[in-house]
């Protein structure tokens, strides 16, 4: 058996190739957006791409399926379970449906029907020489938990977390204690709770330590586990799942260099503005209006929280190398309007005479004398917030600010978090909202607490 993992951290999001190394045949599953990254990995190979597979329709991620199977020539497999459902499929593909199987060369691919994270999800078993070697459980079942039950709406939650205890129960009775499960999402990913760190494990590791999987788990104890278990639905989910159940297909998006008037043209029309430079470089100067989310991993998902998907957008970065990743990042959670990056970057704004804004920083000295003059909001995750946080901070998740705006008190505002990443992140959405006095701690609580200053749980 070939196999091949591709992971895409910003998103925590695997996706493989699997198939027949001998008969030069494979099938990826789950793949994502920006397919170049399969279509070479089987040139480089001197494999073909047969066949792809989607474990169900993703709410986290815009699948890149339906175009690399016609970049490839490959046919595309997907569940049959979608009728009648409230995201059903609308372009061609070849119906999946359970116990089907799809010949890879020595390699047979078994579809397993495992409704519960979506009411039409399946699973794929990889036998070789009639023996089961690899589950690509999808969402269906993570290392360490199982797929939330709740991305349909809160009418299904209840009946979709009984049909995942029913599919753990009678989809992986009597599969082999060394079979080895490959989900298609790690730790810090937002399809399911208490995901476990390692990308890969095998049955018999699930069944020892996976607390669904335990044998005498009744329905009642399952369902309870997996409802309190249940993340922040981030509320880009639902466009991706109408997104990749219909026919449309955005192209990736050029990196196309924009003269100053060309941007100043597009941001009067009403285009955002993502800034990718660093927290310090953002603090000293930036355009009016501007988000700041710093390049790496995790722009696309950042951005998705903060940025309208109504409005085209416009970028602004000190190294315009870092532009292809950063758009490609955009375009994995749908961001594809995006029109472009300011050639000459802020230097070009200033020196036209254009208005710049800033970002204070304060240091954890200045902010403990000040703490009684300021609120002091601390943009972390709960379990970030319940480990320690300043006594007097408020807790507002970066990722749900923009929609709880409303929630900051009125008066001097100081964002904190872990680092300084998601506190300028946040201090930016409030300046962009017209909150004037706002400040933010870089190096956050990490810096708080090397300087010898308390927190409290």
């Amino acid at each position: 058996m070939l196999l091949e993992r591709f992971e895409e951290k910003g998103l925590s999001h695997y996706s493989y190739a699997v198939g027949c190394k001998e008969k030069g045949q494979i099938a990826i599953i789950d793949p994502r957006f920006d397919v170049d990254i399969y279509l070479e990995y089987a040139e480089k190979n001197q494999l073909v791409i047969s066949h792809v597979f989607e474990t169900h329709i993703h709410a986290d991620y815009v699948s890149g399926a339906r175009y690399l199977a016609t970049r490839a020539g490959a046919t595309l497999g997907i569940s049959a379970y979608d009728k009648g459902e409230k995201y059903e499929v609308n372009f061609p593909h070849k119906e999946c449906f359970d116990g089907d199987t799809f010949q890879l060369g020595s390699l047979t691919i078994k579809i397993l029907y495992t409704p519960g994270h979506t009411p039409e999800h399946i699973s794929f078993l990889a036998l070789e020489g009639g023996k089961p070697r690899a589950l690509f459980s999808g969402d269906f079942l993570f290392v360490g938990s199982v797929g939330r039950p709740d991305l349909i709406g809160k009418d299904a939650t209840m009946g979709l977390a009984k049909q995942q205890y029913r599919s753990t129960k009678e989809k992986l009775e009597g599969l082999p204690n060394s079979l080895e499960i490959y989900p298609s999402h790690g730790s810090g990913s937002f399809c399911g709770g208490g995901i476990a760190s390692r990308p890969f494990s095998t049955m018999g590791q699930e069944r020892l330590s996976n607390p669904f999987l335990k044998p005498n788990i009744t329905e009642k104890e399952f369902v309870d586990l997996i409802l309190s278990r249940i993340p922040l639905r981030p509320d880009y989910f639902l466009l991706m799942k109408n997104y990749n159940s219909c026919s449309k297909r955005c192209q990736l998006i050029s990196t196309i260099p924009l003269e100053l008037v060309d941007f100043k043209k597009k941001l009067e029309k009403g285009a955002a503005i993502i800034d990718l430079r660093d927290q310090h470089a953002f603090s000293r100067r930036h355009i009016p209006g501007s988000i700041c989310i710093g390049v790496g991993e995790k722009v696309g998902f950042w951005a998705s929280t903060a940025v309208s998907y109504d409005v085209p957008i416009l970028v602004v970065t000190s190294d315009p190398l870092t532009v292809p990743d950063a758009f490609a990042s955009l375009a994995r959670v749908g961001l594809t309007n995006v029109e472009g990056y300011l050639k000459g970057g802020i230097d070009i704004w200033e020196q036209s005479g254009e208005k710049v804004e800033k970002a204070p920083e304060v240091s954890p000295q200045e902010l403990n004398r000040a703490e009684d003059e300021v609120h002091i909001i601390d943009v972390r995750s709960l379990g970030e917030w319940v480990g320690g946080h300043i006594e007097k901070s408020r807790h507002i998740p970066c990722s749900e600010l923009s929609g709880r705006l409303d929630e900051l008190p009125e008066g001097p505002l100081v964002f904190v978090c872990a680092g300084g990443y998601r506190s300028i992140l946040a201090a930016s959405i409030a300046l962009k909202h017209g909150r004037k006095s706002v400040a933010h701690l870089p190096g956050g609580v990490m810096a708080w607490h090397g300087a010898g200053l308390p927190l409290t749980i």
